[in-house]
C-alpha cells in the first residue's frame, strides 16, 4: 500500500473515529500448522502493521491494539519471554510509522516491562508526540480494571492530601487520571477468532463502543475483513442509551 493512500468505501459509509482491536488467535493459528505458539505472535505482529496501514487510509484517526494483558503473564514463560523479545525487535520497525507521520502512544503499567523496552517505548512517543495524520495505541501490560484502580489511587491521593473533596470527583476526572486521558472513546471493538468477550480491554472507553467479531484468526485477518468491520459498524445504530 502506498504511503499517503486513501480507501473509500462508499459516501454512506461512516468511519470510526476510534477503534480498538483484540489481536486474538495468534497461538491457535500456530497450533492448527503444528508449530511453536511463538511463531503465531510473529505472524500476527505482520498483520498488525498491515492492519494499521489500512486503517490509516480509511481514514481512522485512532486505533488500540491489546498486545499484552495484566492477565498474560500467567501463560507460560517462555511464550512471554518470546512476546517480550518480539514487543523489542518489533518496537524498531514501528519507527517506521513516525515516518508516515504517525503518533504512537502506549498504555498500561510499564513498570513491569524491561528498562530496555521502557526506554524504546518512551522514545518512540517522544519523537512522534506531534505528528498527527493517526494515533496508533499499543495496549502492552495493560487491563482495564487496572486502569480504573490506577486512576482511583490517584484522585484517592489528592483527597489525602486535602486538594480534592470526594463529594467533587467527577467522571470527567477519572477519564483525565486514566491512561487514555486525551484519547477519545472507542466507537467499535473488533476481535477476531470466534471469542465473543471484552476480556478486560478499555472496560471504561468501550462503555458505548460497538462490537465486531470474527471467527478469522488474528494472523490471518486482512484489510478487506476491516473494511467489513467498518462497513458493519457504519450500519449500526447507535443512540448511546436514547432512542
Amino acid at each position: 500500500m502506498a504511503k499517503d493512500e486513501k480507501i473509500s468505501l462508499g459516501e454512506n459509509v461512516s468511519v470510526p473515529v476510534h477503534v480498538g482491536v483484540i489481536m486474538d488467535g495468534n497461538g491457535r493459528w500456530a497450533k492448527k500448522r503444528g508449530l511453536p505458539r511463538k511463531f503465531g505472535h510473529r505472524e500476527g505482529a505482520k498483520t498488525f502493521r498491515a492492519i494499521t496501514r489500512h486503517a490509516k487510509a480509511l481514514g481512522i484517526q485512532y486505533i488500540t491494539y491489546y498486545a499484552f494483558s495484566t492477565e498474560n503473564w500467567k501463560r507460560p514463560k517462555d511464550e512471554v519471554d518470546a512476546i517480550m523479545d518480539l514487543f523489542e525487535k518489533y518496537l524498531d520497525e514501528v519507527r517506521d510509522f513516525i515516518e508516515e507521520n504517525i503518533r504512537v502512544r502506549f498504555i498500561g503499567d510499564r513498570t513491569r516491562l524491561s528498562e530496555n523496552l521502557q526506554r524504546k517505548m518512551a522514545s518512540v512517543e517522544e519523537d512522534s508526540k506531534d505528528f498527527d495524520s493517526m494515533t496508533l495505541v499499543l495496549a502492552i501490560n495493560y487491563g482495564g480494571r487496572d486502569e480504573i484502580c490506577h486512576a482511583a489511587k490517584k484522585l484517592a491521593q489528592q483527597v489525602k492530601e486535602g486538594k480534592l473533596e470526594p463529594e467533587d470527583i467527577t467522571m470527567d476526572m477519572i477519564e483525565r487520571n486514566l491512561y487514555t486521558e486525551e484519547i477519545p472513546p472507542v466507537d467499535l471493538v473488533i476481535r477476531p477468532s470466534g471469542e465473543q468477550r471484552l476480556s478486560n480491554f478499555m472496560i471504561w472507553q468501550a462503555a458505548y463502543a460497538e462490537f465486531y467479531y470474527t471467527n478469522i484468526l488474528w494472523p490471518d485477518f486482512k484489510g478487506s475483513d476491516l473494511d467489513k468491520a467498518v462497513i458493519a459498524y457504519s450500519e449500526r445504530n447507535r443512540r448511546f442509551g436514547g432512542v
